[in-house]
């Protein structure tokens, strides 16, 4: 049941049976009962005819007209019987073509006849109705007062064969079973059809995705002749492309990226070497060189394992460690190692924390993204800047926000702050000084602490980096 074809089929097969069968036990239901009716309003028709022509005389019971002329009676194929009882059980009448046989007595009333089937000896099914009543005195009878003393009640039952009508009851079955089963096997091949033109949209949707290399992935699938119906799988299909899209092209800028920072210390270690190995130099030169390329070697060991880190987070090979953190002070610890920088461009540095703030989250992790964000906040703001860090508790996040002044970023500019490797700095005149991870390592480490980032600009060149981090960090240690 794997084929969404055969699934469909059989489906729409199996719902057709079912109301097939529906349908015909209905119909066969109701014309059976129809001409079941029709048999036996006929039959207690002509048994109330014959209960007409009984007369009581004394105690003699008779008929009024010789029944046996009634045609129903006479005829050999599919007769028509009767029988009448006494009261105390004994014949009264009975019909010729019984011979030796009875009927089945059924005491039924005028108002309330009992039908029945009855068989005979070769097995031919008869319906039969029989009912009592009071038979009409003899004119002598009546006039001799002696009514209530000789008055009977008799019983009456008129079968007839209905060998007919139930060859016709089979006949209707057959009739219903057969038709059922032609419709059934005509409905095979039409739904195998519809079926196959209605999937045939998802055919054409493999194909223009088995055309799509992994060169081209800015290719999408058309809409032409795809039903409404599939539409949300089509606009999924194209996001996803999209996004495999943007992946890709992020992936060669970042192996640009990463060429282009590790080309530049790498020129300048071999031009430092170069030049210091070009003619023989005294240990001070030597000393100098060797320092100038433990600097360069330290800024490339930075940003390799800045991006060893990016790669665990992306890959969720970081683990945490929950711990309760007092933001200000956490702040305060933070700030230390950029306050020397700070002070010798003459910015200013406000905490703005109120000390009641606290919350559960990975201490070291925090302390990573604060220092990169004061890394940042000081390497940008204007001199004699200012820097302050504030923040808001609600019920179940805290909100922490890290302002600088002298911001000349653009709002488009601004959008890519988190893009690894990018910079403002389009020319990248500090390249080897700042690789552009900083920021990169900041979005990623909130986002792994089930937090988000946020961007704003404000009038007067203030630059706003806004976390908002869970109150209560769940599924950690």
């Amino acid at each position: 049941m794997r084929s969404l074809r055969n699934r469909l089929i059989i489906g729409v097969i199996g719902g057709i049976l079912l109301l097939l069968t529906v349908f015909g036990l209905i119909v066969y239901s109701v014309i059976r009962r129809a001409l079941i009716n029709q048999f036996d309003e006929s039959l207690l028709s002509t048994a109330r005819i014959l209960a007409a022509s009984v007369e009581q005389d004394g105690n003699q019971i008779e008929l009024e007209f010789e029944v046996q002329q009634m045609p129903e009676f006479q005829k050999t194929d599919r007769p028509a019987y009767y029988q009448l009882w006494r009261s105390d059980g004994t014949i009264a009448a009975k019909s010729p073509l019984l011979g030796p046989n009875e009927l089945l007595r059924l005491e039924g009333s005028l108002n309330a006849p009992m039908f029945g089937v009855l068989r005979e000896k070769d097995k031919q099914p008869q319906r039969a109705v029989g009912f009592k009543f009071m038979p009409r005195l003899s004119d002598s009878d009546e006039v001799s007062g002696e009514q209530k003393t000789k008055e009977q009640v008799l019983t009456l039952v008129v079968a007839r064969d209905a060998s007919g009508l139930y060859r016709q009851l089979d006949w209707l079955q057959w009739l219903l079973f057969i038709t059922s089963a032609v419709t059934i096997a005509l409905s095979v091949f039409i739904a195998a059809f519809v079926v196959r033109s209605g999937l045939h949209p998802l055919n054409s949707i493999a194909a223009q995705i088995a055309s799509i290399k992994e060169d081209n992935l800015a290719a999408r699938i058309g809409t032409e002749r795809i039903p409404s119906e599939l539409f949300p799988i089509k606009n999924r299909l194209n996001e996803l492309l999209s996004r495999l899209e943007d992946s890709f092209n992020r992936e060669r800028r970042w192996t640009a990226d990463v060429a282009h920072e590790l080309r530049t210390p790498l020129a300048g270690l071999r031009s430092i070497l170069e030049v210091t190995l070009a003619r023989n130099r005294d240990v001070d030169e030597y000393r100098n060189s060797l320092a100038e390329c433990l600097e360069i070697s330290k800024s490339m060991q930075s940003m390799s394992n800045n991006l060893l880190t990016l790669a665990r987070i992306d890959a969720h090979q970081m683990t945490f460690r929950k711990g309760r953190i007092e933001l200000a002070k956490l702040v305060d610890s933070c700030w230390r190692p950029f306050s020397d920088r700070a002070l010798e461009r003459d910015i200013v540095f406000d905490n703005r924390i109120p000390d009641k703030i606290v919350c559960e989250s990975d201490p070291d992790c925090l302390s990573i993204v604060l220092s990169n964000l004061f890394d940042n906040a000081v390497e940008y703001a204007n001199k004699a800047g200012k820097i302050w860090v504030e923040a808001h508790q609600g019920d179940d996040s805290v909100e922490i926000s890290i302002a600088n002044t002298g911001c000349q970023l653009t709002d488009e500019q601004a959008s890519h702050i988190f893009d690894r490797f990018w910079r403002a700095d389009i020319s990248r005149a500090n390249t080897g000084a700042h690789c552009g991870l900083g920021l990169a390592l900041v979005e990623r480490f909130v986002r792994a602490l089930g937090g988000s980032t946020a961007v704003e600009l404000q009038p007067g060149g203030i630059f706003i980096i806004r976390l908002v981090l869970p109150k209560y960090l769940l599924g950690i240690s």
